[in-house]
């Protein structure tokens, strides 16, 4: 029987053994440190076999967006389990352990990035975003629908950088869902860190801005480059790494995507991460120069309080539905309840009358931030509509104007 407690700062390094242990990692020494930087900042729970730590997880304190709300999300990282402890509940305690500080806490919702699908589904999280991975050949001039916005670019120095654009990417998380709050520390620390832990060979970040001098900027873009070599002796055309790129309008965008395909010595753009509904699938010009190369789930979020979170967003059209909630790891949340919702605000109470829609929390957390369909989980069995109309009345109710993205992988 493992013993679930604080694991002390004394203990972080041990915490960081475990998990290079169990993801397979071996981080350099700047590596290393900065993810000592990043556990000292988190709250750290441990299951200890005696003396042995032998299971571990770190919550950041964030903040998420939702629709119409900004609301307390710890997020989950580092989640391992030691080689000689699987199998044996230690996961499951840490999560009961952690579900339950959550709840204590009073954030109705928690979120996390996973490393395996096929784990966290059991302990009530849903994938609630979808990454797009897009890239671009840019080895010729990029062909768009639409006219770029003609207003300068220019390069912000890096150690301006935030001071530009923190204020932009925080105006930006109100507009779409499932974005979590970025600290100074956590700008300096990942965005722009001048080592990136994923490769090596990226240069430093790099920054550049749309918009008039003296005036609030209309977008930006932050992206790495590298130089690929194809085994021979002379280099082939380098690599743009896209890592964010945020503007006010799809002219802006267009902008911004042109001068990252016509950057010299380059002659490919990747953007991972990019939302489902980025305009630059629309307005390229040409779709086999700019290509989807990958799709996966991103952003897992658990309801922790399902009233608390039903309540505490906002509604696109007015619903009435009894749903039927089942939740195996947290009882307060599983039953009949009536959910009564529209544009001036949502209540949600135990009901006695039959059930509309029944399904498990992972799948209402799934849909919570608009990113899945109440009528897609009927049509693949994960959902049962039991009165004609109901999975469609609730998917009006919850629609967005963009579909949920965060690149804030953690």
């Amino acid at each position: 029987m493992v013993d679930i407690r604080d694991v002390p700062e004394a203990h972080i390094d041990r915490a960081l053994e475990l998990a290079y242990l169990a993801f397979h990692d071996r981080p350099e020494k700047e590596g290393r440190e900065r993810h000592h930087t990043l556990l000292r900042h988190c709250a750290r729970l441990g299951a200890y076999d005696g003396d042995a730590l032998v299971g571990f997880m770190a919550a950041h304190d964030f903040r998420l967006s939702v629709p119409g709300a900004d609301l307390p999300c710890p997020g989950l990282t580092f989640v391992c389990v030691a080689p000689t402890h699987r199998r044996r509940g230690v996961l499951t305690a840490l999560m009961g352990e952690q579900l339950r500080r959550t709840a204590d806490a009073g954030s109705p919702i928690a979120a996390l990035w996973a490393s395996e699908s096929a784990i966290y589904g059991r302990f009530g999280y849903g994938a609630a975003t979808q990454g797009t991975t897009i890239e671009i050949d840019s080895s010729r001039p990029l062909a768009l629908r639409i006219d770029p916005d003609p207003r300068p670019l220019r390069l912000v120095d890096p150690q301006d950088a935030l001071a530009v654009i923190g204020p932009y990417h925080e105006a930006a998380r109100a507009v779409r869902s499932g974005r979590p709050t970025r600290d100074a520390d956590r700008w300096s620390e990942s965005w722009l860190s001048e080592q990136d832990d994923t490769d090596e060979e990226l240069g430093p970040p790099r920054v550049i801005v749309l918009g008039n001098r003296g005036e609030r900027i209309a977008g930006y873009v932050l992206y790495r480059t590298k130089h690929e070599n194809d085994g021979g002796p002379a280099r082939s055309p380098g690599l743009v790494r896209v890592d964010e790129l945020e503007a006010d309008t799809p002219a802006v965008a267009a902008a911004l995507w042109n001068c990252m395909a016509a950057l010299d010595l380059t002659g490919k753009v990747s953007a991972w991460g990019r939302p489902q509904d980025d305009p630059l699938l629309q307005f390229a010009a040409d779709r086999d120069q700019v290509r989807v190369t990958s799709q996966f789930p991103a952003l897992w979020l658990r309801l922790v309080d399902v009233r608390a979170a039903l309540t505490r967003r906002s509604w696109a059209a007015p619903v009435e539905v009894v749903l039927e909630v089942a939740d195996v790891r947290l009882p307060a949340n599983a039953g009949r309840f009536r959910l009564k919702a529209g544009p001036g605000g949502a209540t949600y109470e135990r009901a006695a009358a039959a059930a509309d829609l029944e399904l498990d929390v992972r799948d209402l957390a799934a849909c919570y931030l608009g990113g899945t369909r109440i009528a897609e989980l009927v049509a693949a069995g994960l959902a049962a509509e039991r009165t004609p109309g109901a999975a469609a009345a609730l998917d009006a109710a919850l629609l967005t104007p963009l579909l949920p993205h965060t690149a804030d992988e953690f």
